[in-house]
């Protein structure tokens, strides 16, 4: 059994160093295609992923209605919701909790541009590391790509979206209700803040499902060059 589990191991190494092989020399290998065609796919593979899962949360309910994604409350506002519903002012605590997602709706927007241009920088040394990475690599690299550039991005917009959907007053009118009541320890959240950092949350979730899709199912690569980038880490 001993001598067994060695072969085993030993073959797994060989595999992976034979993996890592093949991909540093595509230009020379029989695959019939290059470095510039595997960062071109992976490319491609994150356009799909924002045009086909980024854009749905643009639209009214896509993040309320998506349970992958939707803005739950923070954890200081979860005892404010309960005691809410407790005292008969459920149809408050589900408007608050709806005008969170509706602020992020209204963020994802503007996330387009800047996905494109992070897109348009992998080069051949990110698309390897990427290829041979986990089911969400590519998401990992748009992810550190974009992040900060996002946040920064989103920030104002949710907070001018609160304005806009009468969100600050809601909370205002929740919160000052809630410390108002007996028993109670007061709170006083950043709102904009936690519905930037879910929000940006939301968009990379559903981006790695469209990858994971793409990585893992043979009928999701729906271009000749998807097929031919994706069957090299299959």
């Amino acid at each position: 059994m001993k001598r067994l589990l060695l072969c085993i191991l030993a073959f797994q190494l060989v595999g992976c160093a034979e993996l890592q092989q093949v991909v540093n020399q595509l230009p020379q290998g029989t695959t019939g295609i290059g470095n510039d065609q595997i960062a071109q796919g992976l490319r491609e593979a994150l356009n799909l992923g924002i045009e086909k899962q980024v854009n749905k949360l643009t639209s009214e309910n896509g993040f309320y209605r998506n349970e992958l994604v939707k803005i739950l409350l923070p954890e200081e506002l979860q005892k404010v919701d309960k005691t809410l519903r407790d005292i008969g002012l459920s149809s408050l605590a589900d408007e608050g909790l709806k005008i969170l997602n509706r602020a992020a709706e209204d963020a994802v927007g503007e996330a387009t541009p800047i996905f494109v241009d992070a897109v348009k920088g992998i080069t051949f040394n990110d698309a390897k590391q990427i290829l041979l990475g986990a089911d969400n690599a590519a998401t990992q690299y748009l992810e550190r790509s974009t992040q900060s550039q996002l946040y920064n991005k989103f920030n104002p917009i949710i907070k001018n979206s609160f304005q806009k959907v009468g969100a600050d007053q809601i909370w205002s009118s929740i919160i000052t209700k809630y410390n108002s009541l007996p028993l109670t320890n007061d709170v006083n959240p950043d709102l904009t803040d936690y519905t930037t950092n879910e929000a940006l949350k939301g968009v990379y979730t559903m981006i790695a499902v469209e990858e994971k899709e793409i990585r893992t199912k043979v009928s999701s690569r729906s271009t000749e060059l998807l097929k031919k980038v994706f069957a090299l880490q299959d």
